[in-house]
């Protein structure tokens, strides 16, 4: 009998090929125009999947009958079309709780460096610019005392919380902006308010909330107009969480003092004007790129993909009505 076939839209690191290999054929798609119409022509049981896959209910459309699957390597999922997938009966799976230390250590790393203005001083030293040092030279703000708020309260969040309390940081949160109501949680010491009341209060406004019609643009100019002028944006989340035109001119004309980013709303490319502002630490979608993560998620999708073959539920289902729909083939 032959192995189902499962096909990669990009080359996962170990062990996900050494545990998938004794069950299935592994044809690894090449970048290239088209890549995702490439990959489901051949027809493949499972699709592994990444975040950059648009993968709308046009484009699932054209899946083969044998497609039951479709296993992110990622721990959002936004890229895909769940209704559709749903009627189609393709369960969706993600890669979710791995990622939160090195997500919320990048997120601190952002606000660090900006606080601190570490790139101004890296780039200063390198050119020679070092004057020696001074009371008044390349004076940044104390975290200690300072309010830290979070947008959104999930697992990466509330990681940055417990490293920003650390710090001497105080916390505020609002768990599901930009819903008004303050919902309170128990085991933290973070503080729930409003979203007007975090954009008002926090010194940094770290952004953790997944991408929806609700989330999309939520900070927007008068989000940023609502901050402190000396305010700093942390998005490790998803890019249009941000209305990056609106941050470019709130950065170039001082509305707020700067922003660290990892995510952009036209990834890979940046709106005009973002890398020449002021007081930005700009980083490439690096959230979750330490050796240890990328593997733990490798492993998490190879085992999704595992659960399928065996025609098992698999771990982290996000679309649990795809089980509702009509039987699709097995191979």
């Amino acid at each position: 009998m032959t192995a189902p076939l499962v096909a990669f839209t990009c080359p996962l690191p170990e062990p996900a090929e050494s545990l998938l290999a004794p069950h299935a054929r592994i044809e690894v798609v090449p970048d290239g125009p088209d890549r995702i119409g490439r990959a489901l022509a051949l027809d493949p049981v499972v699709l592994v999947s990444q975040l950059t896959d648009r993968l709308d209910a046009e484009r699932l459309a054209t899946a083969g009958a044998r497609l039951r699957a479709i296993c992110q390597y990622s721990a959002g999922h936004d890229n895909v079309d769940l209704a559709a997938a749903s009627r189609l009966g393709i369960a969706v799976t993600t890669t979710p709780d791995v990622l939160t230390d090195a997500t919320a250590d990048l997120a601190m790393t952002l606000l660090l460096a900006l606080q601190r203005r570490v790139l101004d001083g890296d780039r200063i030293t390198r050119a020679g610019e070092f004057p020696g040092w001074r009371p008044d030279f390349l004076l940044g703000q104390d975290l200690g005392g300072s309010v830290l708020g979070l947008a959104g309260f999930g697992r990466i969040a509330q990681a940055v919380a417990r490293r920003a309390e650390s710090f001497g940081m105080r916390v505020l949160y609002c768990r599901r902006p930009p819903a008004a109501t303050a919902v309170p949680a128990t085991g933290t010491s973070a503080e729930p308010v409003s979203w007007p009341e975090l954009l008002r209060r926090a010194d940094v406004v770290s952004l953790h909330v997944p991408l929806t019609a609700q989330t999309r643009h939520l900070i927007d100019a008068a989000a940023l107009r609502a901050m402190k002028r000396n305010a700093v944006l942390v998005n490790t989340s998803r890019g249009a969480v941000v209305d990056e035109a609106a941050l470019v001119t709130a950065l170039h004309s001082g509305v707020i003092a700067g922003a660290g980013l990892d995510v952009y709303e036209h990834e890979p490319r940046l709106a005009p004007g973002l890398p020449g502002a002021p007081n930005t630490v700009l980083l490439p979608h690096v959230g979750s790129a330490t050796e240890q993560t990328r593997a733990a998620m490798a492993r998490i999708c190879a085992r999704n993909v595992l659960a399928v073959l065996a025609g098992s539920r698999p771990g982290n289902l996000v679309n649990p009505a795809a089980s509702a729909a009509p039987e699709r083939s097995v191979p």
